[in-house]
């Protein structure tokens, strides 16, 4: 079917935007997490909502699955194309559409990168509030695909907390509209952060936020890691709520410094960024409190100007890219931790780090206790990957056992599929279904993410045979 289906793709979109060549589609084989790899049988790079609504509407026709991909800059493995379906790359589409700064908002299409809506506005003094550390080069449409987050959401809430409304082409092809003023259920909630699992985002309205007054950008240096996790607890104990806390270990300075020489303090066991925003006698009140809770740090460093607060944000920024000065391969997890728990995990991930004999180095949002743990090792190495992805599990064992999650910001997508079942029940995973079945019944988009294995519909078309237990209890009902 799908020979068939390249035929008809060629009928609605240019044939230069329908790849076949098999060097070309080993472009698109992974996103980020280059530990997972297929190639597509398809790409195509649609330029309209309407093409991508016909490439939709063609995928159900010859019942072919289908995966949207933006930049590919994820970290779950959620735009992995399928082997035997079609992939739908949104980067053409990546224009700025309006912008209304008497009411805040943008409009712009799902290629648009991140970076690029504060830039659009930064003039007249507004900004996108969401900043992954890949905004430069991440797309509006995968942020919310994965619901992204980034260093300052302690304060300004994710993705989900900052989109107006989103126009969508559905599993089946339509082309319908989600709007946070809609009436009855939250289906543009719902959508954010699906995964590619509930359709395909073409225009999408953010919410623009006014720049605020002033900005204090600290960097904290300390012998050990267990020193900068107090000093996280003692600030957000204080009642302050910077605009971001970020922290690094020593192995992710090292890493930093061989990529883009940052210029850490030598010899810091781990450091803290802390970030202050708001009107200009707060920043300075709770700088003074931040200086007296800091004072076991043997650096502190303050700057004075955007330049000085980019060169402190630079390392932390390129974190994730740096360790590959270090290691030929890695895994970078997500999981989420209480604050409180942050020093015994980090412990317990040294202690995995030892006894498989594997380096882990931590970067992580200290605020909201989002850790990512980067597992290095060598891919050349017999048995080392085995290694990696067992600490890399274990690592969310950890989180869930302290009452936290295995996954912050980065989606679940393949990569943590089979720990669902450790988090949520089978009534959970059958319920969240329900959902998936009300907008995708037949399982073509993005199947096989999220979910360890099909219920309901799942993965391949048809329903669950029978009544659903929640259907049953009238707790849910069955579209």
């Amino acid at each position: 079917m799908l020979d068939t289906l390249i035929e008809a793709l060629r009928g609605v979109l240019p044939v230069e935007w329908v790849i076949t060549d098999p060097v070309r589609l080993r472009t698109y084989e992974c996103d980020g997490l280059t530990y997972h790899r297929a190639t597509p049988g398809v790409v195509v790079l649609p330029e309209t909502a309407e093409q991508v609504a016909r490439v939709v509407g063609l995928c159900n026709e010859f019942a072919v699955p289908f995966v949207a991909r933006g930049s590919g800059t994820g970290l779950s493995g959620g735009a992995l194309p399928r082997e035997d379906g079609v992939l739908i790359v949104t980067s053409r589409m990546r224009r700025i559409l309006e912008v209304d700064l008497p009411n805040r908002r943008a409009v712009v299409e799902p290629g648009v990168t991140n970076l690029a809506i504060t830039e659009a506005v930064r003039d007249q003094g507004y900004y996108y509030a969401p900043d992954p550390s890949s905004q430069q080069i991440c797309s509006i449409g995968g942020n919310v695909a994965e619901n992204s987050g980034g260093a300052h959401c302690l304060k300004y809430g994710f993705t989900v907390n900052h989109i107006e409304a989103c126009e969508i082409v559905t599993p089946d092809g339509d082309l319908v509209t989600l709007d946070r003023m809609d009436p009855g259920y939250d289906l543009l909630g719902a959508f954010v952060g699906s995964e590619g699992t509930l359709g395909i985002a073409t225009k999408i309205t953010v919410r623009l936020s006014r720049a605020p007054q002033a900005v204090t950008t600290v960097l904290a240096a300390f012998e050990s890691i267990e020193q900068g996790g107090k000093a996280v607890s003692a600030i957000i104990g204080a009642g302050i709520v910077p605009a971001a806390i970020e922290m690094m270990d020593a192995l992710a300075i090292e890493a930093a410094e061989a990529a883009v020489a940052c210029a850490y303090p030598a010899g810091a066991g781990a450091v803290l960024i802390v970030e202050l925003d708001g009107p200009a006698v707060e920043v300075e009140r709770q700088f003074e409190r931040l200086r007296e809770i800091c004072s076991d740090a043997f650096e502190l460093r303050v700057a004075a100007d955007p330049a000085e607060r980019a060169a402190i944000w630079k390392g932390r920024k390129s974190a994730f890219a740096a360790v590959g000065r270090i290691s030929p391969a890695y895994i970078v997890q997500d999981g989420v931790v209480p604050r409180t728990s942050l020093p015994r995990v980090l412990a317990e991930i040294d202690r995995l780090s030892a006894a498989y004999d594997i380096r882990v180095a931590n970067v992580f949002h200290a605020g909201d206790g989002n850790l990512h743990p980067l597992v290095l090792f060598d891919d050349a190495e017999p048995g080392a990957g085995e290694r990696a992805e067992a600490v890399s599990g274990a690592i969310l064992d950890l989180c869930i056992e302290h009452g936290g999650s295995i996954t912050g910001e980065h989606g679940v997508g393949v990569d943590k599929a089979k720990y669902m079942p450790k988090m949520f029940s089978e009534a959970d995973l059958d319920t969240m279904q329900l959902v998936r079945c009300a907008f995708d019944p037949r399982g073509l988009s993005n199947p096989g993410k999220v979910f360890p294995t099909p219920r309901l519909c799942g993965e391949v078309p048809g329903v669950r045979k029978g009544v659903h237990p929640l259907v049953e209890s009238g707790r849910a009902e069955q579209f």
